[in-house]
């Protein structure tokens, strides 16, 4: 893997790597994505469970209920308060803002809660809600 699937929070304290290819980009319009973004939308580049490592630096994980019931780990720098990724039993869920090159999504999830004047490129995959 080369050092573009490098990455780590705005003030420098956590940098990691991605160790695989990612399986999949999304723009996710979840109310939460947009929260802990500040923005229309998240970016999640999703990678296997061990498809990633941290090379400096320790994260902060807060966990949280998912819309589905399940329990979300959501790491954070401690210093600078980035979020970074957020871990699931079976992937990692990357903060694509975190990656110094951001790969460019395939699919827009979520769409239930898109903002109305969020324009979705043609060609890409729409999904209502969370992909099956």
């Amino acid at each position: 893997m080369s050092n573009d699937a490098a990455g780590g929070c705005q003030c420098g304290a956590i940098r990691f790597r991605l160790t695989v290819t990612p399986k999949r980009v999304y723009c996710c319009h979840c109310t939460e994505c947009r929260r802990q973004s500040s923005s229309a939308f998240g970016i999640s580049v999703i990678v296997p469970s061990d498809g990633m490592e941290v090379q400096r630096g320790e994260p902060q994980v807060w966990t949280r209920p998912t819309a589905s019931g399940d329990m979300l780990d959501c790491a954070f720098c401690p210093e600078c308060g980035s979020r970074l990724w957020h871990r699931a039993a079976e992937c990692i869920s990357v903060k694509g803002g975190a990656l110094d090159n951001v790969p460019e999504p395939t699919a827009h999830i979520w769409l239930d809660s898109k903002l109305p004047w969020v324009v979705i490129p043609d060609g890409v995959e729409r999904w209502a809600q969370e992909p099956a």
